[in-house]
Parts: C-alpha cells; sequence; structure tokens
C-alpha cells in the first residue's frame, strides 16, 4: 500500500495506491462518509462494463445505495450538455448534500463528476477512483474539475477538493495500450519539471519491469503533485509548471476537435516543441530536447503534430494562464527543473 497525503487543512484528503483498491472503497467510504446515505456513481460507456458493478457492490456492502450515471466515452462528452443530464441523474436520484459522487473513470469522468459534485446543491462530497494512467498521476490530485467549451478545452470550472482518491493499479490492464502511453507523458512531465531522478529512472525502465515499478512511479507523481498543490491551490503561481507541455497541447487538440490526438500525446507534443525552442533560445540546457525526444519515442508517443501559428494563436486566446497582453508559459532550465516564463502574448508563435 502506498499513500500520499494533500494537506489542505480542512479540505486535506489521501490518496491510496494498492492492487485491488477497486473492491475496497465501500468499507473506506462509509468509514469516511458515515452519514452518508446515496452514492451516485458517475463513469462512462467504456469503463462502466468493466468496474462499475464490482464498485457498486462494494458500495451496497457498505450500506450505500448506489445510483450509477454512465455517459458517452470521450472528449467528445465532455460538454455542459453532459454535464446538464448528470444533474438531471442526480436530481432523480435524490441525491442531497450529505451524500456523496463516486467518480469512476479517466480524466474526462473525474473533470465532469467533479464539476457537477462541486456545483449541484451548491457543493456535495466527491471521490476520485481513476481508471486511467493519466487521471491517477494528475487529473484526480488537486481539485481542478471543469467541461469544455467550443472556444476551449476547462473553460467552464471549478477548484473543488475530492474527499479521497482511491487508485488501483491493477484496472490498468484493461487499459489501450495507446491510452496507458498517454499517461505516461504526464508521469514524464513531472520528471522534467521537477524529478531528474525519476526521468532517469523511465529511461532505464525495462517494460518487463513496468508492471512491478508503477504503484511507485504513481506515488511519486502524486507526491510531486500534492506538494505543488498544497503551496498554490489555485493556481497562481507555482502550480502553474504542471501546466508544462498543455499551452501548445490544448491547442493541438483543440485544433483537430479532440479527435486526433489524445490529451497526454498532445502534452508530449507542447512539451518537446516548447523544449526546442527554449533549447534554441538558449533558456534551456543543450541536448535537453533530444533526451525528451528520445523518452517520447521510447514510449510510443508523437513528437510533433501540423498547427499553424494562426491556429495556435486562435486556441491559445483564451489559455488560462493569459492575463491581459501577457501569457505565462512553463520551460525547462534542465531535466528536472523548470521555470515560469512571462511574454508578450504576440511572441508565443515564436515557440511553436
Amino acid at each position: 500500500m502506498e499513500e500520499v497525503k494533500v494537506n489542505l487543512g480542512p479540505k486535506s484528503y489521501n490518496i491510496a495506491i494498492t492492487a485491488g483498491l477497486v473492491d475496497q472503497v465501500g468499507p473506506r467510504l462509509r468509514a469516511l462518509l458515515s452519514q452518508s446515505e446515496t452514492a451516485a456513481v458517475i463513469t462512462d460507456s467504456n469503463v462502466g462494463p468493466l468496474y462499475g458493478e464490482r464498485l457498486a457492490r462494494s458500495l451496497r456492502q457498505a450500506g450505500f445505495q448506489v445510483v450509477t450515471l454512465t455517459f458517452p466515452a470521450g472528449e467528445q462528452s465532455k460538454n455542459l450538455a453532459t454535464l446538464t443530464e448528470l444533474y438531471t441523474g442526480l436530481a432523480k436520484a435524490g441525491l442531497t448534500r450529505s451524500d456523496v459522487v463516486v467518480a469512476l473513470g479517466g480524466g474526462v469522468t473525474g473533470d465532469m463528476a467533479g464539476l457537477a459534485a462541486a456545483t449541484f446543491l451548491r457543493g456535495v462530497a466527491f471521490v476520485q477512483v481513476p481508471t486511467s494512467l493519466l487521471a491517477m498521476v494528475d487529473s484526480s490530485v488537486g481539485g481542478k474539475v471543469a467541461v469544455d467549451l467550443p472556444a476551449g478545452k476547462n473553460l467552464v470550472g471549478a477548484f473543488y477538493q475530492p474527499k479521497a482518491v482511491y487508485i488501483d493499479p491493477a484496472v490498468l490492464k484493461t487499459l489501450p495500450v495507446r491510452f496507458f502511453n498517454d499517461g505516461m507523458a504526464e508521469v514524464i512531465k513531472y520528471g522534467c519539471i521537477k524529478d531528474a531522478a525519476l526521468f532517469a529512472r523511465l529511461e532505464a525502465l525495462a517494460p518487463a519491469e513496468m508492471d512491478k515499478a508503477l504503484p511507485g512511479i504513481i506515488a511519486t507523481c502524486c507526491n510531486i503533485k500534492a506538494r505543488i498543490v498544497e503551496a498554490d491551490e489555485f493556481d497562481n503561481g507555482d502550480r502553474m509548471v504542471l501546466n508544462f507541455g498543455h499551452t501548445l497541447g490544448h491547442a493541438v487538440e483543440k485544433t483537430y476537435h479532440y479527435a486526433k490526438y489524445s490529451h497526454g500525446e498532445a502534452v508530449g507534443i507542447g512539451m518537446l516543441a516548447f523544449t526546442r525552442a527554449a533549447e534554441a533560445k538558449g533558456q534551456t540546457a543543450p541536448g535537453t530536447a533530444a533526451r525528451l525526444a528520445n523518452i517520447l519515442q521510447q514510449y510510443h508517443l508523437p513528437l510533433t503534430a501540423a498547427v499553424t501559428p494562426a491556429e495556435f494563436l486562435a486556441a491559445v486566446q483564451l489559455d488560462k494562464k493569459k492575463k491581459g497582453h501577457q501569457l505565462t508559459i512553463v520551460l525547462l532550465r534542465q531535466i528536472g527543473e523548470s521555470f515560469l516564463q512571462k511574454i508578450a502574448f504576440q511572441e508565443i508563435a515564436a515557440y511553436l
């Protein structure tokens, strides 16, 4: 069992990481929320058939009434229309403020279930049960919840911390290889911005060693994110380093209508493009981009995408790191050391 605590005063919570945890959510949640009667499980059409009944059984055995709300899988469902359907389902279930929402799925599910919980009845408790590697190491931790608009990704959202995060690495055995690699992009990101030893470990890790190494890798990433979130819960300063690769990555996703590139693939493209540009400008140590390109290829992640400067500028008009005519971007001094750079908005295309 690996455990990480996110220390946020009265909003503090634990991240538990162990195989088989899906079957232990019920008793753990009962101990955490003794007054809750109903658990609303929000999941998608891919994950629900795999793990929905196991989770529901655990919850029922712990004394919860269980209602399951399922939406079509994919980033295309992460919108206000789907969110409205979730609200309707929660209302029909008679959910009260003493009850709980359980997010079972990847990043899209966690984001939407979290926003539903944050806003239904002005706030209902929720917990994360992430089933993708990307969600385990990144989106399930830190309390960012959101949906997309046609204008851009995650433009409607809130900061709303979960009561707990329950991570079962065993469920990754049913994750398609492409989406395991998608999550590895975020793992690589943590090595880039904060942990050179993690990056080196990933470079040296043989495929046959991955299963055994995963719980520790997940815990390392969660611990890095927890410490960053504790220092900057509302993303006004140092937490922005977690967006390394995301400025261009979100533009890639939007340009291709969230269909061609997954989130992690797009983030990897963004990390490499900005690192190459910063290295050429003398802001990043020589050889950094080559190491990053090699490790992205090692985990079968794309290196480039065709995005024109005009498409890029249009996509980042509403980037959440933009303030007035300035945009804050995340760059590397070297592997394991990142920094924030404020630039005039019109200069951003130079990093393409």
